[in-house]
């Protein structure tokens, strides 16, 4: 069973974790602040890593930041923090997933294995890919080693990222709404809007000379949608009538564009 690296100073937190995630199967390492977990990461094979934001000598921020030097295993970041700009920066720093304290532990393993799941699909842990090369210029996806290159040059992306350029990749001058990319990836952890407009500036920014001016990964569309949603009302005779509301959301579609 894959190996989860649970790192957070409050033990009572890392017990609980320890306790679902092991009555689903898997393997437990515990680790009490970021550089007790990167110690453990160059001794153990870690699959997963799940890290507290707010932790003393090494925070959760700077113990990410490091393992992506080396490593593209999930991360699932915990924070007490909800606001869009923490999840923004974590998502920035290369974590794939982040989860807001309170949590409800059967939601973090169900995150836990979605991450595993798209992992083991991008052949991180499972080598069975098919042997298909895709090019676009000067980028280059090797879908079977799971590698990347722009001019020759290896390019780092997490699972998440690395999922959305194949697909664009594959349908290259398809537009793709964020709900087709929530559709066809799968993505329980990037289901809002701005979340997945995250990965694509993250993507921009290791494949384009110029992210402002990107010639391969572009926005097609912004706008607004209208999203639809139902309550019932309780009126003064005691019957309860149905109601509809319609209400106005950012959304943004992207394609990936074949050079000339």
């Amino acid at each position: 069973m894959p190996t989860i690296l649970v790192c957070d100073d409050d033990k009572q937190i890392v017990e609980a974790i320890n306790i679902y995630l092991t009555g689903e199967g898997f393997n437990v390492i515990k680790a009490y602040d970021g550089y007790e977990a990167l110690e453990l990461l160059e001794k153990n094979e870690v699959n997963l890593m799940i890290v507290d934001v707010m932790m003393p000598g090494l925070d959760g921020i700077r113990t990410t930041l490091k393992v992506r030097e080396t490593s593209s295993i999930p991360i699932i970041i915990l924070s007490a923090k909800s606001e869009d700009t923490d999840k923004i920066l974590g998502l920035n720093i290369g974590a794939d997933d982040y989860i807001t304290k309170p949590f409800n532990p059967l939601e973090l393993v169900a995150r836990v294995k979605s991450q595993l799941r798209r992992y083991t699909q991008l052949g991180n842990l499972n080598q069975q890919g098919s042997s298909q090369v895709y090019k676009c210029g000067g980028l280059m996806i090797n879908d079977e080693n799971k590698e990347v290159t722009v001019d020759g040059e290896p390019i780092k992306l997490t699972p998440i990222e690395y999922n959305i350029l194949l697909l664009l990749v594959k349908n290259a001058g398809k537009v793709f709404s964020m709900t087709k990319f929530t559709k066809n990836l799968d993505e329980d952890a990037i289901g809002a809007d701005n979340t997945v407009a995250v990965h694509i500036r993250h993507i921009r920014e290791k494949i384009e000379i110029n992210p402002k001016e990107p010639p391969l990964l572009k926005r097609s569309v912004w706008g607004r949608r209208l999203v639809r949603s139902r309550n019932s009302k309780e009126s003064p005779d005691g019957r309860k009538k149905r109601q509809t509301h319609f209400s106005s959301v950012s959304s943004a579609s992207f394609t990936f564009s074949l050079p000339a």
